[in-house]
């Protein structure tokens, strides 16, 4: 399964810094955004905001079976890099 991955940075309500992946089977900003919303309230950080440019698209991977089974489940995949709770 191909997916594309959009690099994200978050800023939570008290400035905390959250970098991750969002990873989607088809290459849409528009969805990749929707879907770090959805995943930043998933995680207590309801008001969180992303900046333009805060969510782009960086690359596109050919297998990445670590993270099949949840973007067929959900729709999507979180990749967490930095500040992002374990």
């Amino acid at each position: 399964m191909k997916l594309h991955v959009f690099d994200t940075f978050a800023y939570s309500k008290t400035g905390k810094i959250l970098h991750f992946d969002v990873l989607l089977s088809e290459r849409n900003e528009v969805k990749a955004h929707q879907r770090a919303i959805e995943w930043l309230d998933s995680i207590g950080e309801q008001g969180a905001t992303i900046k333009p440019r805060g969510c782009t698209f960086c690359h596109t991977v050919a297998d990445a079976p670590q993270f099949a089974d949840e973007v067929a489940r959900n729709g999507y995949a979180i990749y967490k890099l930095e500040g992002c709770p374990a």
